[in-house]
């Protein structure tokens, strides 16, 4: 099934699409509220939609993303990128990243539709775009294997991790983050695509052979195929839920794909900003083999609020420090 969430005559809907129209479910109904029901409930509002509802034409409604996920963690699957965006800074892909799906969590209240005004983050000067796909769980579990953690995965859609790199550089050299660099928007969309559709393109290593493509202002930027992704989605899920849940609607990214999959490999592997930052007015268009079409424009951001910085109190410069963590100055190791 294609399952889409919308708004028609300023209601907010969700229905499954066939075609180029959407059946609205009968009764009023969040997808997220459908999922944590089972695949099986799932099915049947689906087929009852399909035959018994009057359909709404796609051009009419705006899609909103599929559904609000009480979490989202975006992983980095993608070796090319890491190794694109790592040569920017001189460097190369860490060993630690071969050893684990690594993943951080991202704003969950940023998610905005398929065709939705992107705005440029506050005081961003390098706006770019990440090319990713995102599984979404149907089933809560824990401590899963990756064949266990294929039936807690009902869908797939398309994610687009807008970033502001500039913030982004800053924020990460304290070793946290990122942080305002990703939280002003995320494009999710346009549909949830469940995910026996996409089972015909798995091959026999477990990935989704999908191709997958990103233009701006029309002019092809990256082209990668999801097959690229050093984990399966499964083995991501199975990670994800090591010592805790996950649970119906949580999202998880594969990560930016490779070979253009963003400004910022680019940019890491030739040392100049070529292609340029996005500005406003830019038109960023993302398309997934068996999923669909993202489309979002960049507009004008806000400015931002000032904070002042922080306020440097005796002693607790680092420059200033001596001796080791956990001690003070001339006592030794702290004691418990």
């Amino acid at each position: 099934m294609k399952l889409a969430t919308f708004v028609h005559d300023g209601k907010r809907r969700s229905g499954i699409v066939t075609g180029d129209r959407i059946h609205p479910f009968p009764h009023p109904v969040e997808l997220h509220e459908l999922i944590a029901e089972g695949a099986e409930p799932l099915r049947e509002a689906g087929e009852r939609a399909r035959t018994g509802s009057r359909p709404v034409a796609l051009t009419d409604v705006r899609l909103l993303p599929p559904l609000q996920p009480p979490t989202v963690r975006d992983f980095m699957t993608f070796e090319s990128h890491v190794a694109g965006v790592a040569q920017g800074y001189g460097d190369t892909v860490p060993d630690e990243w071969y050893a684990a799906p690594a993943f951080y969590f991202t704003n969950p209240y940023a998610m905005i539709g398929a065709h939705d005004d992107v705005p440029v983050p506050p005081g961003c000067g390098r706006f770019d775009f990440e090319l990713e796909v995102a599984a979404v769980i149907g089933k809560e579990g824990r401590d899963l294997t990756p064949e266990r953690a294929r039936e807690h995965i009902i869908g797939y859609t398309i994610l687009n991790d807008w970033s502001a790199r500039d913030l982004q550089g800053r924020e990460m050299r304290v070793k946290l983050g990122p942080a305002k660099a990703k939280d002003t928007a995320t494009t999710l969309g346009p549909l949830l695509v469940t995910a026996d559709e996409l089972e015909p393109h798995r091959d026999q290593e477990g990935f989704l052979d999908l191709a997958l493509t990103v233009h701006v202002n029309g002019e092809t930027i990256g082209q990668d195929r999801l097959t690229s992704m050093a984990w399966t989605f499964e083995e991501m899920v199975a990670y994800a839920s090591r010592g805790t849940w996950v649970r119906p609607g949580d999202v998880l990214g594969s990560g930016t794909c490779g070979n253009g999959g963003c400004l910022a490999e680019l940019w890491g592997r030739t040392g100049v900003l070529e292609p340029p930052p996005l500005i406003p007015g830019d038109t960023v268009t993302m398309s997934v083999e068996g999923i669909g079409t993202i489309s979002n424009t960049v507009v004008e951001g806000v400015t931002p609020t000032p904070v002042r910085k922080a306020r440097r109190r005796e002693g607790s410069s680092g420059r200033e420090r001596v001796g080791t963590i956990g001690s003070r100055p001339g006592t030794g190791p702290a004691q418990a």
